[in-house]
């Protein structure tokens, strides 16, 4: 717990510093400075920020990057300042190039990557849980299949004494209370992988597909996994679904869910690696994957990977190998963090397929950017 703590006041640190990254990064986005900053067309973020890494995007992953960036820069001196802004502003960051780096928990196909000139990457795994606030209803206590979650979103099962949630919840009392539905307000890879879930393994119920936005036909909005998680923790008879870190953290009532073998399982960072170890990244073009309802008796059934999104030219050579430094220090040396935050760190063997990709794809002038 101590160790947990210890991450997290990191954590907090380091948000202060993206904090104060948000002006440079409004002046990198506007590009039009007389005293050479960097544009949209360089390519090159802003001169203030050239001992700074620069990335925005996906909310999941927030907190891992956060304590990595902390540790990094207690090692080298070299800051990563990373904008929790939702997997859909990471990939318009990019594509912009306003930013070193996306953050995306969507995976964009190969020829949308084409198309915008980006390589993609997994940097880590982790869980998309759903939490509740209801009165007398512990941990992990509450039994959900993804049919009930299916109706309990679009609208179908509105009470939290309904019929059939009673029937998978034997022994739970359930208050003859209206289920406030939460969700995300902003174009979101959380949301990806958790309505894939929903299409994957409710596909007869839920009709809405998965996709970063929904038109969602109930509930209220969060921005952020941090919005939802608030959002839940003020609404009595509230459901929001959340990256397992920000359940655990802020302490809010995770349920189980019955996974694709038809067990109920718990989230952890076990039943995330039981899915994680379903990957067949070697054989996934341009590393598109997608993780939901995987086979397996102890497999938890909303896990996904985070992906980094970057330019296949490079603008500038130091500030792209600078960048790829640190996420080679986090890959070999941040798995202890992955883990104590409840992310699967990527494989070993992964991570020398990225490195490949690195050298294959990402060039400056020509040139390859990786190895140094």
């Amino acid at each position: 717990m101590r160790k947990s703590s210890r991450r997290w006041r990191a954590i907090a640190t380091a948000a202060l510093a993206v904090l104060l990254a948000v002006f440079a990064l409004a002046l990198v986005a506007c590009g039009d400075d007389a005293e050479g900053e960097g544009s949209e067309d360089s390519g090159v973020p802003a001169a203030e920020t050239a001992n700074t890494i620069v990335g925005a995007g996906a909310s999941f992953p927030y907190p891992l990057y956060s304590a990595w960036g902390s540790e990094y820069n207690d090692l080298n001196g070299v800051k990563l300042n990373y904008q929790s802004i939702g997997s859909g502003g990471g990939i318009s960051a990019i594509s912009a190039k306003t930013v070193d780096f996306g953050g995306s928990d969507a995976p964009l196909e190969p020829s949308e990557l084409q198309a915008a000139g980006l390589m993609q990457w997994p940097q880590c795994v982790g869980g998309v849980v759903l939490v509740v606030n209801l009165d007398g209803v512990e941990n992990n206590q509450l039994k959900l299949t993804a049919e009930l979650v299916a109706k309990i979103y679009n609208g179908d099962i509105s009470n939290w004494n309904d019929p059939a949630l009673a029937a998978e919840n034997d022994g739970v009392k359930l208050p003859d209370t209206k289920i406030n539905v939460v969700h995300r307000s902003d174009s979101s890879g959380t949301t990806w992988i958790f309505t894939n879930y929903l299409a994957a393994a409710a596909g007869d119920v839920w009709t809405l597909g998965g996709d970063k936005e929904i038109a969602w036909p109930t509930g209220v909005g969060g921005k952020g996994n941090e919005g939802v998680a608030a959002s839940v923790q003020q609404l009595k008879g509230s459901i929001g679904y959340v990256e397992y870190a920000y359940a655990k953290e802020t302490g809010l009532v995770s349920t189980q869910l019955k996974n694709a073998d038809g067990e109920w399982v718990e989230p952890s960072l076990e039943t995330f690696g039981q899915a994680a170890a379903q990957a067949d990244w070697a054989g996934a073009d341009e590393f598109y994957l997608v993780l939901v309802d995987q086979p397996g008796p102890t497999t938890w059934p909303i896990t996904g990977a985070s992906f980094i999104m970057v330019q296949r030219e490079q603008a500038d050579v130091g500030r792209a190998q600078a960048m790829l430094q640190f996420f080679d220090w986090a890959f070999r040396e941040g798995a202890g963090t992955a883990e104590g935050l409840d992310y699967v760190p990527i494989p070993a063997n992964v991570y020398e397929l990225i490195q490949s990709k690195w050298s294959e794809n990402l060039m400056s002038g020509g040139s390859p950017v990786w190895p140094l």
